[in-house]
């Protein structure tokens, strides 16, 4: 790994983690693209960069994702509740989604992953505003299932599920923004793990991996990343409770155009 991939990496884990903690979401949007410039730039296959760069990024959501869930609990906006019974479903299906992608093309995770980003980003442009009044929906059985879905889509491309969650729990579910925000992240650090494991396992004795990887985690860029991110995610988490729900809003829906189309191949 060369000095400037090094740089890369430790100024990624810094925008991973304010954005984990001010948007919950794991930081993937920014963790995958720049760790596939970076591994494929080290002479990688696209279909070992990508499955390695999905491996990776929900492997350093957990301790980013626990920093910036720590600072939001002592502002109080978890509904642990929910945070629970929703990581819980997607635990288990992220080892499904993730041995799913162990079996499929690299080129193909990457337009899904795309693809995914940019539908979030659309649907929270064009959503309306949970009113002050209304009430969120306190209904375990339909958590379960969106997050067993999201737990899914979650292992299959590498994401700790807050780009989804965040749009499914303000649409769908009516949380207000801070207090979606607040619980995605909870939930991501709990989904991760299914994923992690899923990951590890599927990637072990895989031909072509670069030295000091753990099936497909890369720890030399995990422990680059993680080393910036987790103390940002607290930073991240206190501004966020200090911006309006709108600005947060857009904020999170402009980086999720941005690294989705750059996936498609936009910026190429």
């Amino acid at each position: 790994m060369t000095i400037a991939n090094i740089v890369t990496l430790l100024g990624a884990g810094l925008g991973v983690g304010f954005a984990s903690g001010l948007l919950g979401v794991g930081g993937s949007f920014i963790m995958t693209p720049v760790q596939y410039m970076v591994f494929t730039s080290m002479g990688l296959p696209v279909d070992i960069a990508i499955k390695l760069a999905f491996g990776t990024s929900l492997t350093v959501m957990l301790p980013t994702a626990a920093s910036g869930t720590w600072r939001h609990h002592k502002e109080g906006a978890i509904w642990w509740r929910a945070a629970f019974i929703m990581g819980g479903c997607g635990l288990a299906s992220a080892f499904g989604g993730a041995t799913l992608a162990s079996y499929l093309p690299g080129a193909i995770l990457k337009i899904v992953f795309g693809a995914v980003v940019l539908g979030a980003a659309v649907r929270m442009l064009s959503f309306k505003p949970t009113e002050a009044s209304a009430q969120p929906k306190n209904a375990p059985w339909l958590w379960a299932a969106w997050g067993a879905l999201i737990g899914l889509v979650s292992g299959l491309i590498g994401i700790g599920g807050g780009m989804l969650a965040v749009p499914v729990m303000v649409l769908v579910l009516r949380f207000r923004m801070h207090s979606a925000v607040a619980t995605s992240l909870a939930m991501v650090m709990i989904t991760s793990i299914g994923g992690i494991v899923g990951y590890i396992v599927h990637g072990l004795g895989t031909p072509g991996l670069p030295a000091n990887s753990l099936g497909y985690v890369y720890l030399e860029s995990w422990a680059l990343l993680a080393a910036t991110s987790i103390g940002m995610a607290q930073v991240g988490a206190r501004t966020a409770h200090r911006l309006p729900a709108r600005p947060l809003r857009y904020a999170f829906v402009g980086v999720l155009f941005y690294m989705g189309l750059r996936m498609l191949g936009l910026f190429d």
